[in-house]
């Protein structure tokens, strides 16, 4: 898949360069332009974005304070005609820090770091899944949760919330059905369009919910033959 990207910038010839250095790389597609933080922020919420290009110095709110408004935001590149912020936006775990003019030369070494940095971390998470854990991405930490000691997973729309059971609660952007693909074959179930369980947390059930842990969940309509069926197998042993 593509790494889809976003440009932020208040200069057209700026969105231009990049635009143009963008379309060199089959690797890159440019989902969306902007040329204010505000406009960026609607992309935000209503797109999929991988890497976002965010100039810093622009009218009314600076590409550095609008980072930090953002929850669990993509990898970013600051391109910028100063020099000044530099140490600023590292402090933001930013993947590089651009000064414009930008050459095509310098622009591939940015994605370069990024996509290095990208496979590093998609091999952790396969790795961490094929065995006893799973690795999420919460503000700028990754988290490495146990599997055993996860209760219930909670959809939040386009994040979900994991219950652990030493009470934490972790949010990150992921969708519900994603992380129930990844934890398939792992003891979990979908019994509502917003909850996986942990079975092996199980304490009671009925067919309109079940108790993990002293919490009870609701069992959503659509998925009860499947819940059906796995309770039934419960009975049997």
């Amino acid at each position: 898949m593509k790494v889809k990207c976003l440009l932020v910038d208040d200069e057209p010839l700026a969105i231009k360069l990049i635009e143009n250095h963008i379309s060199k790389i089959n690797s890159l597609e440019v989902v969306a332009t902007c040329n204010n933080a505000l406009k960026a922020y609607e992309v935000l919420n209503t797109q999929e974005i991988d890497l976002l290009f965010l100039d810093i110095k622009m009218p009314n709110i600076t590409g550095i304070d609008f980072l930090k408004t953002i929850k669990n935001p993509p990898k970013t590149i600051f391109t910028t005609a100063y020099r000044d912020y530099a140490i600023e936006s590292y402090d933001l775990e930013v993947v590089d820090y651009l000064l414009k003019p930008i050459t095509f030369e310098r622009f591939l070494k940015s994605i370069d770091r990024f996509l290095r940095e990208r496979n590093k971390t998609t091999l952790s998470e396969k790795e961490v899944i094929q065995g006893e854990f799973i690795l999420v991405k919460s503000g700028i930490k990754h988290h490495k949760i146990k599997i055993n000691e996860i209760i219930f997973i909670e959809s939040l729309k386009d994040y979900i919330k994991i219950h652990t059971v030493d009470d934490k609660q972790i949010v990150s952007k992921y969708k519900i059905g994603k992380i129930e693909n990844e934890l398939a074959n792992k003891k979990f179930l979908r019994i509502h369009r917003s909850y996986i369980i942990n079975t092996s947390k199980i304490s009671a059930f009925t067919l309109n919910d079940i108790e993990v842990n002293s919490v009870e969940i609701p069992v959503g309509v659509s998925y009860r033959e499947n819940v059906i069926t796995f309770l039934n197998t419960i009975k049997k042993r």
